[in-house]
């Protein structure tokens, strides 16, 4: 990837980040492996509901808590090479993942996967930013997508390659990952070379000076709103099509990755909307948007279980590009925290998520999660009390 090659458009260099989005896509892919083939632990470990909620709450503990520090640092002293290190704990996981025959096990490649994670998303966040020129709403979408699609594609690469020949296939995904290091090596070689003076001076401008603390609290409760809402639909929504309407593994997977498509598909568009229109807005419609759907969906069919989660997906996943940049342009000098911060948060928040509805269906049903966690989306409201900012929109312009 040298300097010859690159292509920038307006001032956003593409290629750079549809790299990025690429090993987003093959981080998260192999991030939501673990949790497609939970129905495969569960039979086969003889795990519990709060066992699988803990395995999702030690990975995606190890990344909220890592995040922000990886974020911190890399403001201070950034660390693109560091980029390829996350995925080789990445591959170490999923290798561990193969072998694992005990409960312990498995929390242990979970917490490698989860330490990959946390050194991947917030240095590749900032380099994204620096590759965004004056469309950083756009250019997060792109890189987030990536991350959707690999959640999409982990219950089909589970259905198709692990479920049918065992758990130690597994260890195939880590071609994926030493494929992702040498991409990641490229990437972190190309910021390196960049001269960060006219990027921040850019990032500087693109917002005044403002009180930030009500606008942040209220950008956590509303990731709190989405993350514990999306915990009930990423690790329980297989168990749900299963107990709730009879049907297989494999079909519940595929139903799953519908779902993770459509959510792939409102990252692509929050982005691009909120430089257009204003990202107040996107996270406005974003989470209020979804309640109808979420309201009907514990009361319908196999049918229209299926069709709900679509526009669930598509509109609950359009506000993290909005909340992330809004926050990056209400602390514009700090790119690498605000990005760790809410990365960890979005981790910890569906760690946590999982863990409490984990607990609750083993004390009730696991119909009854869905008809109580239906109703988190009603904490978008929140949204109306968010201050303007109108570098979206100057963003656009320019």
């Amino acid at each position: 990837m040298t300097t010859a090659r690159l292509r920038p458009i307006g001032g956003t260099v593409t290629i750079v980040l549809v790299a990025i989005s690429v090993c987003h896509f093959i981080n998260d892919t192999l991030q939501s492996v673990l949790a497609a083939i939970y129905p495969m632990l569960k039979a086969g470990l003889h795990l519990s509901f709060s066992q699988i909620g803990l395995i999702t709450l030690s990975y995606q503990l190890v990344a909220s808590i890592l995040q922000p520090v990886v974020g911190l640092i890399a403001d201070r002293r950034p660390q693109p090479a560091a980029l390829p290190i996350g995925m080789a704990s990445t591959l170490v996981g999923m290798l561990l993942l193969s072998q694992a025959h005990s409960f312990p096990a498995v929390l242990a490649a979970a917490v490698m996967i989860g330490l990959g994670s946390s050194v991947f998303h917030p240095e590749s966040s900032r380099v994204a930013r620096l590759a965004a020129g004056t469309r950083p709403g756009l250019a997060q979408s792109v890189f987030q997508v990536g991350g959707n699609a690999g959640q999409a594609s982990g219950p089909v690469l589970a259905a198709l390659l692990i479920l049918p020949y065992g758990q130690r296939s597994i260890a195939w995904c880590a071609v994926l990952a030493f494929t992702g290091m040498v991409v990641l090596w490229q990437i972190g070689q190309w910021a390196k070379r960049q001269a960060p003076t006219a990027v921040e001076r850019f990032i500087a401008a693109a917002a005044p000076s403002r009180p930030v603390t009500r606008p942040m609290v209220i950008l956590i409760a509303l990731l709190f709103a989405k993350y514990f809402y999306l915990a009930s639909l990423t690790s329980y929504y297989t168990f749900y099509l299963m107990a709730h309407f009879h049907i297989g593994v494999q079909a519940a997977q595929l139903d799953l990755f519908v779902f993770m498509g459509a959510v792939a598909a409102g990252t692509i568009l929050g982005g691009p909307i909120g430089d257009r229109i204003g990202r107040q807005r996107v996270i406005w419609y974003s989470i209020v948007g979804v309640l109808p759907f979420s309201l009907a969906l514990p009361y319908a069919d196999l049918f229209w279980t299926c069709a709900l989660t679509v526009p669930i997906g598509v509109i609950l996943a359009s506000a993290f590009p909005a909340i992330v940049v809004y926050a990056q342009e209400l602390m514009p000098n700090r790119i690498g925290s605000v990005s760790g911060l809410f990365f960890g948060i979005a981790f910890g928040m569906g760690g946590i998520g999982a863990a409490v509805l984990g607990v609750v269906a083993d004390h009730t049903s696991i119909e009854f999660v869905y008809r109580l966690s239906a109703y988190l989306p009603a904490l978008g409201l929140l949204a109306a009390f968010l201050p303007k900012l109108d570098s979206g929109r100057l963003a656009h312009k320019g």
